[in-house]
């Protein structure tokens, strides 16, 4: 696992972004495997700009990503499928085709995430992006998921969903079901790259890097894959 601390968010965002791009450039037609979240947010931006620049084409790129809130669909905007094409998609020239997420609003959810599994399959990612959650978790894996996991219908927990709430008008818009990633299918990606900041993922670093390899953070796992990069901010790091 490579470490690697910035000084601030804007840092860690740029940082993300190169990585990724460098991804794309040394693989044209790569798969990327997408996550959400406000961390996320500085990466896709300065993606954008690079695309802009005429820096990356994302023309052959293919993504899948790694979550999606049960019972909203791709118009909603607290959707993911809509958080993509709004901070990431609509800016650059991907095929809408090439791009993966989960149902939410899938009438047989066991069936969707059958499905979502099997595309998995056929679609090894490059490089899986990844936040990190305060209680440890990685996409909505949350303490206690088996490490042998694969796409499947959680339940959220409270500090979750209190985290996510930022990102609606009330708490309690807040869905508490999710369609996510299992934590087997994050760890087949070739590389992974999680980004962190702030104050409040200090702890939740500290245990996955230090910690002990357990349930209780489902982040420690990655302790176990060969090839992963963790940037963060100052804040975030200040427990290592």
């Amino acid at each position: 696992m490579k470490i690697i601390t910035t000084d601030n968010y804007k840092d860690m965002s740029q940082l993300g972004a190169e990585i990724l791009r460098d991804v794309i450039k040394g693989k044209p037609n790569a798969t990327l495997g997408l996550a959400t979240g406000s961390t996320v947010l500085g990466t896709y931006a300065q993606l954008c700009k690079m695309y802009s620049d005429g820096d990356i084409s994302f023309a052959d790129v293919k993504t899948v990503n790694l979550d999606e809130y049960v019972g909203l669909d791709g118009s909603n905007e607290q959707s993911y499928a809509y958080y993509m094409r709004t901070n990431l998609f609509n800016c650059v020239d991907i095929d809408m085709s090439n791009t993966h997420i989960p149902r939410g609003d899938a009438l047989d959810l066991a069936s969707e995430c059958k499905r979502y599994d099997s595309l998995l399959a056929s679609l090894p990612r490059d490089v899986q992006l990844l936040g990190l959650g305060s209680n440890g978790h990685i996409a909505f894996n949350e303490p206690g998921s088996p490490f042998d996991a694969r796409t499947r219908v959680v339940r959220l927990e409270d500090s979750t969903v209190y985290d996510n709430s930022r990102l609606f008008t009330r708490v309690e818009d807040v869905p508490k079901m999710a369609i996510t990633m299992g934590i087997a299918d994050i760890m087949s990606a070739k590389q992974v790259l999680l980004l962190a900041s702030g104050l409040n993922k200090a702890q939740a670093v500290k245990a996955m890097v230090h910690g002990q390899v357990c349930v209780n953070c489902p982040a420690s796992i990655l302790q176990r894959h060969p090839n992963v990069i963790v940037v963060l901010d100052k804040q975030a790091a200040s427990l290592l």
